[in-house]
């Protein structure tokens, strides 16, 4: 057993208490204390960390109160168990999150419990499960979104713990990210699949008021139509969906891909010889549909990987998932 020393960090805003009980969770975890090992005794870490008596016995207590350590009388304190907490706050659970999800579960140790919560965008829901989570777990993983009181509500948590995943929004130099870019890949997405798209007359972005996909991958095809001299439009709404031959439909959602799909049937329109479609964001079932349906998407796998990493360690990401065109039989 390797010896367990601490220093608090006197410049840190995070109390010597919490500091403490960080370490040795820490420490635990990395399997430098196992189940079983005794913790050093209040005098032993009042000399060596020049913390006071209260402190360290409100830290140990704090890990009792977690059932991480047991007091035995006229003996010490021991560790009980090895167990870490991590919370995972997801937007939806969608098919591609279940690939995310599965990959960060399969990265983290067994002995790892994953506690994951679902916000659905609604800021007040997000609120109240932070608010009830906050201080219970070993690593936030946090899917956020655009609202002006997130920053506030993320605030809370103790930024060593928290790795912000997907969107860079509401983000914070020092605090740990593992995400997507939205905007100038997208470009460079289309500007790879160029060979294909220059054969339709026009690239239509599906874009209801439900999505809540960020705005800059639309402005970011617009620019490149632009660019190419191909013609670009927008449709908010399905119930002016009318497909065209000769026109390529860049979808967001699943659901505005179905309903492509179905209303081509109606048709009797040829994919891919009588028009197009560019999804966002793979699924295992995309490369069956229609014989292949054609994506932008990032690598969800290393993206719950990369979250797994962080949840192991704590050590600080900054980390760009890459994202790329998967041509399949649409265009």
């Amino acid at each position: 057993m390797q010896k367990f020393s601490f220093k608090p960090n006197l410049n840190s805003g995070v109390s010597k208490v919490q500091q403490l009980v960080d370490a040795l969770i820490r420490s635990i975890n990395l399997k430098m204390l196992s189940e079983g090992d005794p913790l050093p005794s209040v005098n032993e870490l009042m000399k060596e960390s020049g913390l006071s008596r209260d402190t360290v016995f409100k830290s140990y207590g704090e890990l009792k109160r977690r059932d991480i350590v047991e007091a035995i009388p006229n003996k010490g304190y021991f560790v009980t168990r090895s167990q870490k907490k991590v919370f995972l706050f997801l937007d939806t659970f969608k098919a591609y999150k279940e690939v995310l999800y599965n990959a960060f579960k399969q990265n983290l140790p067994k002995d790892t419990m994953v506690d994951i919560n679902f916000h659905h965008y609604n800021f007040e829901l997000f609120k109240s499960i932070i608010h009830s989570s906050n201080g219970k777990f070993n690593s936030y993983i946090i899917m956020n979104f655009n609202h002006p009181e997130i920053p506030g509500i993320i605030d809370e948590i103790d930024p060593e713990k928290l790795l912000l995943i997907d969107w860079t929004i509401h983000s914070k130099p020092g605090v740990a990210r593992v995400y997507q870019d939205f905007g100038q890949v997208v470009y460079d997405c289309l500007t790879s699949g160029y060979h294909l798209l220059r054969k339709y007359d026009e690239i239509v972005c599906v874009y209801p008021q439900y999505t809540f996909h960020p705005i800059e991958s639309v402005d970011n095809v617009s620019r490149f139509c632009s660019d190419h001299s191909l013609n670009f439009s927008i449709l908010y709404s399905l119930e002016e969906l009318d497909i065209k031959i000769g026109k390529v439909y860049m979808v967001f959602e699943d659901i505005d891909l179905a309903a492509i799909l179905e209303q081509a049937n109606r048709k009797k329109f040829r994919l891919r010889e009588d028009f197009g479609i560019l999804s966002y964001n793979d699924t295992p079932m995309k490369q069956f549909i229609s014989g292949g349906i054609t994506v932008i998407s990032t690598d969800f796998k290393l993206m719950g990987k990369k979250a797994a990493e962080f949840t192991v360690a704590n050590e600080n990401l900054d980390f760009l998932v890459p994202t790329q065109l998967i041509i399949r039989e649409s265009l």
